[in-house]
């Protein structure tokens, strides 16, 4: 059994179906993000796999267990970095390391924070309070605090959609080897293709809402570790992005009109190898 299985998810509201029949699965120390256009449900499945809103149907379990509220053992990093205005970049840390540990002391409590400050590169800001900080630093203190509390599963709900093009890059890359040296497990949603390809191991595409489902499955054939300077360089990048791109402009829309058939499981597409005999140059114009 996979370690997250999402089976027959479905979200409505009266007069309204936001998704249905919803199926996917991520194995322990998988990256998968998720990519669709607004509306399709994407927040809303993450959600659910968060335990903060619940399904009209289907189930989630992870780690053998059915997902039924909020747990520690699912750390979520939103777009919005939701700390504490009047505590420092410790203290943040440090509430969610008390509820993950309660009978930790002080001491305990501010190594294992100190750790943790360390990794996401703010040594020497412990002490600040928000308000000291920037955009990207917020950020970097919310993931800290994800990480912090162990927990098995880390759920991200565009975590840097809202920061400039060179501190994006600097966290992504924080996170890639973050995530590797951890092995975390993780379930992000992004608008940001070229995000997708750097940081996945797969990535589902949902189609247009309502109704939205989950259309395909596109494993990234791009071999780790991906180094953003030179991952334009492989052919498999074009490959992969296209398809991804082609979807996104083109497929994702057929799904409501009945153009397109919705899988009852989604098909996985290995775009990277399936058109491995393309020319590069026509690889790179291919609708893009």
């Amino acid at each position: 059994m996979s370690f997250l299985q999402v089976q027959d998810l479905a979200k409505r509201y009266t007069g309204s179906t936001v998704f249905d029949a919803v199926n996917f699965a991520i194995e322990k120390g998988e990256f998968v993000c998720i990519i669709g256009h607004s509306g399709c449900g994407k927040t809303t499945i993450l959600n659910v796999l968060a335990g903060l809103d619940a399904a009209s149907s289907g189930t989630v379990i992870m780690d053998n267990r059915e997902v039924a509220g909020p747990s520690l053992d699912r750390g979520v990093v939103f777009q919005g970095h939701a700390l504490m205005p009047w505590l420092s970049v410790m203290n943040n840390i440090a509430f969610a390391v008390k509820s993950r540990w309660p009978d930790w002391n002080r001491i305990q409590v501010q190594i294992h924070c100190q750790k943790f400050i360390d990794l996401v590169g703010l040594t020497g800001s412990e002490h600040k309070k928000p308000a000291q900080l920037s955009g990207g630093m917020k950020q970097r203190v919310g993931i800290a605090r994800a990480f912090a509390i162990q927990p098995k599963m880390l759920l991200l709900d565009e975590p840097f959609g809202a920061l400039d093009a060179l501190t994006r890059g600097t966290i992504q890359d924080e996170l890639v080897h973050i995530c590797a040296a951890t092995r975390q497990t993780v379930f992000m949603i992004t608008h940001d293709v070229d995000e997708s390809i750097l940081l996945a191991d797969r990535i589902l595409l949902m189609s247009n809402g309502p109704n939205a489902c989950i259309a395909e499955v596109v494993e990234n054939t791009l071999p780790r570790p991906r180094d953003r300077q030179r991952i334009h360089h492989d052919p498999q990048y074009y490959r992969v992005r296209n398809h991804l791109v082609d979807f996104l402009v083109n497929r994702s829309k057929l799904y409501q009109t009945g153009e397109a058939a919705r899988p009852a499981q989604p098909p996985v597409v290995r775009p990277g190898v399936e058109v491995a005999n393309e020319p590069l140059a026509k690889i790179i114009n291919l609708r893009h």
